[in-house]
């Protein structure tokens, strides 16, 4: 992670004694003093980065850990696993959280006390996943309170977090909870170039974000190309083009490069200055003179030291300036701090694109600035270069078939994610919608069918994953959920018939060994429904939820 560490130290350090680097002349003795008092708390386990934002992931949680969790067995399904196997009729094991046993059926397996579902006649599936959603923050009603998917007042918009717009109380959350979608990535629109960061969250509604966070998920970061920034920022002083497009993205990451530099050079003289290898100041052109006077700090680093501060080493400075008091550390700036985690790997970029030839510019972009791109979203280009993108193993999240309703969409057929996985790519299916959502296992079965008409063999357990493991793939969450495999977190659909099939509709969903959705109980009501349906009785409320129709009228503002 990009370490800030230091700076709280020299705010706290500013306020106490009306300046960070000690300007005023005070010898040797307090500088010594300085870097002993520092060196203290450092010896005390004081850890002043706790108190700074951070733009990677939270502290790790076990995502597989949930006290709540029961202890079940599933038993005499067909099991799907989307890890190549297929167990008819099989059993699927789940006790604190993860999956204990998947395989035949069978007596031994099942664990004192489990709770046994008959599944017989019926199928199981990993629980669906979704990379590409707004809901949460273009919520049900689509009102102007509510629009929380894109921050219009600039084009690059890096630091903003769609957590902090996320509604937990969205009517659509538990209609997609009773489509089997188990998880989602909830990103920023794509009215920005570089609109923010997203992030995944358990399908289920909640009180507060940190109620639905999806444990240890990584941090994503969402960037947008071609007609949308165009169209929004036009007569907002632009980018009017493409070609301002793309001259702004490497504007940025030039700029977040040498943002790392800085910082890079500010803690390697500081680590100098603590360990009391920096002597006593002499007045310079850069250096403060006993009056406490000054000059500005000197020109950036090399292209070499760029790289090294990328890395996490190096000075990040041409020349060390010598100095006894300790050194300012350069401006703290969420915008660049986030292009700076996409750089280092510690935020997954997740780029809307549609053209081929857009996608290949971002491609350049990205190995100019020297970060992996995880996944192009709606990619309706994508056959056309898919060598291009599965040489790098890019994922693409698209649709099964939507296409023409823009410019850069009339290229979009409905073989895309085929020709993708049948070259070797990791094809995704995903919504980018309030309704698809909540049927994305036809949404895949859609796709599988496309292809298999123009003659690509696609099998059901590949187009299982679409939904699947490649979208746990795309969110980094593949090493825990996305498949049926023993260890994994309990994500699970059980499902009234082939979910393939238009007629397929979840009986059980479970998140993490918790049931959360049985068909038999009717879906669940968030706090917003029940509070205008408070004129009705109770027992009303609650029977209609299991007849109520699942569409939902679809979340404008999203810019698809």
């Amino acid at each position: 992670m990009f370490k800030t560490a230091t700076l709280l130290s020299c705010l706290m350090v500013a306020t106490m004694s009306a300046g960070c680097a000690g300007k005023t002349a005070t010898g040797d003795s307090s500088a010594s003093s300085a870097r002993a008092s520092a060196a203290d708390d450092a010896a005390a386990g004081f850890d002043p980065e706790a108190f700074l934002p951070q733009p990677a992931a939270r502290a790790a949680a076990d995502p597989r850990e949930n006290p709540r969790a029961e202890r079940i067995a599933i038993r005499g399904a067909t099991v799907l696993t989307a890890a190549g196997a297929r167990h008819a009729p099989g059993m699927v094991v789940l006790e604190g959280g993860s999956i204990r046993y998947v395989g035949a059926d069978d007596d031994a397996a099942v664990p004192e006390g489990a709770r046994v579902i008959d599944a017989a006649g019926r199928f199981v599936t990993p629980g669906i996943i979704d990379s590409h959603s707004h809901l949460g923050v273009a919520a049900t009603p689509h009102v102007d309170a509510h629009g929380d998917v894109n921050e219009v007042v600039v084009p690059v918009t890096a630091g903003v977090r769609a957590e902090y717009g996320y509604w937990p109380q969205d009517p659509g959350i538990v209609r997609a909870l009773a489509g089997g979608v188990t998880s989602a990535l909830v990103l920023p629109g794509s009215a920005n170039l570089i609109g923010g960061y997203g992030f995944t969250v358990v399908m289920r509604p909640g009180r507060t974000v940190e109620d639905v966070r999806f444990p240890g998920a990584p941090a994503t970061v969402k960037m947008a190309c071609g007609e949308n920034p165009k169209r929004v920022y036009r007569e907002r002083g632009g980018p009017f083009t493409r070609m301002g497009e793309y001259a702004a993205f490497r504007i940025k990451f030039r700029q977040a490069a040498e943002y790392a530099a800085r910082w890079a050079g500010y803690r390697h003289r500081r680590e100098r200055w603590l360990a009391g290898d920096i002597p006593a100041p002499a007045a310079s052109a850069t250096t403060p003179t006993a009056e406490g006077q000054g000059s500005a700090p000197g020109a950036e680093g090399s292209s070499h030291e760029l790289e090294a501060a990328l890395a996490g080493g190096g000075d990040g400075m041409a020349a060390e300036p010598a100095a006894a008091a300790a050194p300012e550390p350069p401006p703290f700036d969420l915008e660049l701090e986030a292009l700076v985690a996409v750089m280092r790997g510690e935020a997954l970029p997740q780029i809307h694109c549609y053209r081929a030839d857009e996608i290949r510019q971002m491609v350049a972009i990205a190995e100019e600035f020297g970060f992996e791109i995880r996944s192009f979203h709606h990619a309706l280009g994508a056959y056309k270069v898919r060598d291009l993108l599965i040489a790098r193993d890019i994922s693409i999240s698209t649709w099964a078939d939507w296409w023409g309703f823009k410019m850069e969409a009339f290229d979009g057929i409905p073989e895309n994610a085929a020709l993708f996985a049948e070259s070797g790519g990791r094809a995704v299916i995903h919504s980018d919608s309030a309704i698809n959502i909540q049927r994305l296992n036809q949404e895949a079965a859609k796709a599988m069918w496309a292809g298999r008409h123009a003659g690509i063999e696609i099998s059901e357990d590949q187009a299982l994953r679409w939904i699947t493991a490649n979208p746990a793939w795309a969110l980094g969450i593949d090493e825990v959920t996305g498949t049926l495999e023993t260890g994994k977190r309990a994500d699970v659909v059980v499902w009234n018939r082939h979910p393939f099939s238009v007629y397929a509709r979840p009986d059980t969903v479970i998140q993490g060994g918790e049931i959360a959705y049985e068909r038999a109980l009717g879906r669940p009501l968030t706090d917003f429904e029940l509070g205008n349906a408070a004129s009705q009785p109770p027992r009303t409320i609650l029977d209609s939820a299991a007849t109520a129709n699942d569409g939902q009228p679809s979340a404008k503002g999203a810019n698809p």
